[in-house]
């Protein structure tokens, strides 16, 4: 089974976010794609972060009924910060069955030289790259990396926070059933 790893803080997520993990659904050999929520990325800060576990929810109320599309807490369970390279590690040994690709932001491929270990992530892993606005994105000497052509958003999680923050509206930014749960919970107005 191809499972494409979609890693993120997804703080919240967002409609940008889902249209690429069923693009690559429908548009690669890729069986399921799995969101893989980062309770604490290495490189973010997490005071701005909403609890994992609500982060997690509102993925899952993003993608109910969508067979191709999982939710992951495997990085719950590891030690945190998270690092890419020891999850993929551990889902290895779990699953050892599993071909296993990373989706990443034309915005996160630039930045890949400040991962852990990522002269090994970019040798062993096939990473499945879609464009960002603003981020130039080709293929890197011994790497596995595919530029997808995938739909465009020019869309991110922080501004939404900052919509959220200021009273400002994110209808058609997310799903209406994350924005409904953003607004019963309060999530994002501190």
């Amino acid at each position: 089974m191809k499972i494409g790893l979609y890693f993120g803080s997804f703080n919240p997520v967002h409609i940008g976010h889902l249209a690429i993990a069923n693009h690559i659904v429908n548009f690669t050999a890729m069986t399921q794609v799995w969101f893989v929520v980062s309770p604490q990325n290495p490189l973010k800060k997490s005071s701005t972060l909403l609890n994992e576990y609500h982060r997690l929810d509102l993925i899952r109320l993003s993608i109910e009924g969508e067979s191709k599309l999982k939710t992951s807490t495997i990085e719950f369970s590891l030690p945190k910060p998270s690092y890419t390279i020891d999850t993929l590690t551990y889902l290895k040994e779990k699953y050892p069955s599993y071909t296993f690709y990373m989706i990443m932001g034309s915005d996160s491929i630039q930045n890949i030289s400040k991962w852990k270990n990522y002269e090994k992530l970019l040798a062993e892993y096939e990473i499945l790259v879609y464009k960002r606005p603003g981020f130039d994105v080709s293929p890197m000497d011994n790497s596995k990396i595919t530029i997808l052509d995938a739909p465009l958003f020019d869309i991110s999680s922080t501004r939404i926070r900052e919509l959220i923050k200021n009273g400002k509206s994110i209808r058609y930014l997310v799903p209406d059933v994350v924005k409904e749960e953003i607004e019963r919970n309060s999530y994002y107005k501190r």
